[in-house]
């Protein structure tokens, strides 16, 4: 279990990292691999004068390189312009409510233990665990602080994602985050994909170890959602449809329309609603 002193300092460097717009800093940004390995030279000097040690640094960009599938991933984004029934379909929504049903009977005091914390039932959970990684069968196969560099530098959302990028750093240096870690293409971690910022704002220590998993620990994962669910205006008890309380909370998940009303029916499902 990591030790109090050592978690107040690694929430303190978070704070100060998240809190510093990353603009301020002079690392040039590319849209080509070519000044990728002079970016990274850049933005580990920068790194260390906003106080984060040289041991987490070369432990982190010990095995980066430039994410050439999280540029082509990044680029080629068309299953949101799919027709909710083709989204639908192409999710394997049946199967994801079918599977969700059994897994909310598997698991029924995690999620009752969940619900009197963060007040959001099964069905949400159940429905962007099933949506993001199939329940935890696929996280993904980039290496996510490559995923994180590689958009720190692109220049189409530089700005945002040298911000994860400070994000992922407090997680490798609070042992939350492995350097070599596999995920999603644009660095999302663990069985409900948090970006890195939203591990450091959301996550939750579901199972008492001491430290926030989202790989390999499913109460980690499930908790923090719930978490990420009440900070964008959860409201226990209330509805979560479209037009109901709780949709905005679901908007907040994810900005494509079509994913968001998916969720709400497939959470709906599970839920018996």
């Amino acid at each position: 279990m990591q030790k109090t002193s050592g978690l107040l300092a690694g929430l303190a460097l978070a704070a100060t990292l998240l809190a510093t717009p990353a603009a301020s800093f002079a690392a040039q940004c590319g849209n080509t691999s070519a000044g990728f390995n002079a970016w990274v030279q850049d933005f580990k000097r920068e790194a260390a004068g906003r106080g984060v040690s040289a041991s987490v640094l070369d432990a982190a960009f010990s095995g980066v390189s430039y994410a050439n599938a999280t540029i082509r991933a990044d680029r080629g984004q068309k299953s949101f312009r799919l027709s909710l029934e083709e989204f639908m379909r192409k999710r394997g929504a049946n199967a994801i409510i079918s599977r969700g049903k059994k897994l909310r009977a598997q698991n029924a005091a995690l999620f009752d233990s969940i619900e009197q914390r963060f007040g959001v039932p099964p069905g949400p959970l159940l429905a962007i665990w099933g949506m993001e990684t199939g329940f935890g069968g696929f996280l993904g196969k980039e290496h996510t602080m490559s995923a994180v560099a590689t958009l720190a530098y692109d220049c189409r959302r530089s700005d945002y994602f040298t911000n994860q990028l400070y994000a992922a750093l407090t997680l490798v240096g609070r042992g939350d985050l492995s350097p070599s870690a596999r995920g999603a293409a644009h660095g999302e971690i663990g069985q409900t994909q948090f970006l890195p910022a939203n591990v450091v704002k959301y996550g939750v220590d579901g199972d008492g170890n001491g430290h926030v998993d989202m790989v390999r620990s499913k109460a980690d994962a499930l908790a923090s959602t719930a978490n990420f669910l009440r900070g964008h205006g959860w409201r226990p008890g209330a509805g979560y449809q479209p037009g109901e309380p709780n949709f905005a909370a679901i908007q907040g998940w994810n900005a494509a329309s079509v994913y968001q009303r998916a969720i709400a029916i497939i959470a709906a499902e599970i839920d018996g609603r």
